[in-house]
C-alpha cells in the first residue's frame, strides 16, 4: 500500500505539471499582451516604461525561462502577488476562498451521496415499477441539465419567486455570524450543485445493485430467511458501492466546475468566484495559483478514492 500511494503521488506531481504548462500555454495564447494588465489604460505610458515593466517581471524572457521561474517560485510556496490587488498574495486570496469553497462542495457532495445511493437502492429493489420510472426520469433530467441552467432556474423560482432561501452570498451582511444564517445561505446553492452528482451515482447505484440482487450468494440469503432489510444492506450493498465509490471520486472535477458556476450566480466567495473575476480581469497570477490548488485538490480526492476502493474490497490487490 505504502508502495502504491507513493507511485500515485508521483504521477499526481507529473500530472499537476503538466497542467500547469497548458494553463501557462494557454494564458499566453490568449489575445492581448499580459502587460497590458499591469498598465492602467487611463495612464499614457511610453514604450520605454512598458519595457522596463517587462523586464521587471520577467516577461522579457522566452516562455520556457517564465515557465520555470514561476514554477520554481510555487514549489517554494510563492504563487506570486495579485495584479488587481497589489501587494495581496495569491496564496493569501486562495487560502481565503477556499474555506467557503470545500464547505460548499463537501455539503453538495454529502446530499449527492445520501440521495443518490438510497434512491438508486431504492431504484433496484422496486425495479419497473412508477416509483421506479420517476426516479429515472427525475436522474436523466438531472444529468441532462447543465450546472448554469441549474443555478438559475434555483435561484429565479426559489430565491425571487418563492424568496425561500437567500439569493446570494454566505452571510447577511451587517448581521452577527449565526450557524442558522450561514445555513440558510448554504442549503440552496449546495442542493443545486449535488443535483447532477446525485443523479449519475443514482444511475449508477441502481445498476449495480441490480446486478449484485441477481447474484447466487443473495438467492442464497434469502433462501435461508434473511429479512429482505439485511439481504439488501448487509450482503448486496457493500459491493455494489464499488463503482459508485469509483464514480464520486471522478465526479469532483464536475463538482468543481459546477461550483464555478454556482459561485458565480449566487455570490458565493469561494475559489469559483476568485477564478471568474481573475478571468475577467486576467488576473494572470491568480489564475495560474488558483488552477495549481484546484488541480492539486482533484489529484489528492483521486487518491483517496483508490485506497478507499482497495479498502472496501479486500479481494482488490493493490499493483
Amino acid at each position: 500500500m505504502l508502495t502504491f500511494t507513493l507511485r500515485r503521488l508521483a504521477l499526481g506531481l507529473l500530472m499537476l505539471i503538466a497542467l500547469s504548462v497548458l494553463v501557462f500555454v494557454l494564458l499566453r495564447l490568449a489575445p492581448g499582451d499580459p502587460i497590458d494588465a499591469y498598465i492602467d489604460p487611463n495612464v499614457s505610458v511610453s514604450q520605454a516604461e512598458m519595457a522596463a515593466i517587462r523586464a521587471r517581471l520577467g516577461l522579457d524572457q522566452p516562455l520556457p525561462v517564465q515557465y520555470l521561474a514561476w514554477l520554481g517560485a510555487a514549489a517554494a510556496g510563492d504563487l506570486g502577488y495579485s495584479i488587481q490587488r497589489s501587494g495581496v498574495r495569491v496564496l493569501e486570496l486562495v487560502f481565503e476562498r477556499i474555506g467557503p469553497t470545500l464547505l460548499l462542495m463537501a455539503t453538495g457532495l454529502v446530499l449527492s451521496i445520501v440521495f443518490g445511493i438510497a434512491t438508486g437502492i431504492i431504484g433496484a429493489v422496486r425495479r419497473n415499477s412508477t416509483t421506479d420510472i420517476g426516479l429515472s426520469v427525475a436522474a436523466f433530467v438531472g444529468i441532462s441539465s447543465p450546472a448554469f441552467l441549474t443555478a438559475l432556474l434555483g435561484l429565479y423560482v426559489f430565491s425571487v419567486q418563492f424568496r425561500i432561501a437567500p439569493s446570494g452570498g454566505m452571510l447577511t451582511p451587517g448581521v452577527p455570524f449565526s450557524l442558522g444564517d450561514l445555513l440558510a445561505h448554504l442549503i440552496l446553492p449546495a442542493v443545486l450543485l449535488s443535483i447532477g452528482q446525485a443523479a449519475l451515482i443514482m444511475r449508477y447505484m441502481r445498476a449495480s445493485m441490480l446486478e449484485v440482487l441477481n447474484q447466487d450468494y443473495v438467492r442464497t440469503a434469502r433462501a435461508k430467511g434473511v429479512r429482505e432489510f439485511f439481504v439488501i444492506v448487509k450482503h448486496a450493498l457493500r459491493n455494489a458501492l464499488l463503482p459508485v465509490i469509483t464514480l464520486i471520486g471522478s465526479t469532483i472535477g464536475m463538482a468543481i466546475g459546477g461550483a464555478i458556476f454556482i459561485e458565480s450566480v449566487f455570490n458565493w466567495p469561494g475559489m469559483g468566484l476568485l477564478m471568474v473575476n481573475a478571468v475577467e480581469t486576467r488576473d494572470y497570477p491568480v489564475i495560474m495559483g488558483a488552477t495549481l490548488v484546484i488541480g492539486a485538490c482533484v489529484i489528492l480526492v483521486n487518491l483517496v478514492t483508490d485506497i478507499t476502493y482497495a479498502a472496501v474490497d479486500p479481494r482488490i490487490q493493490v499493483a
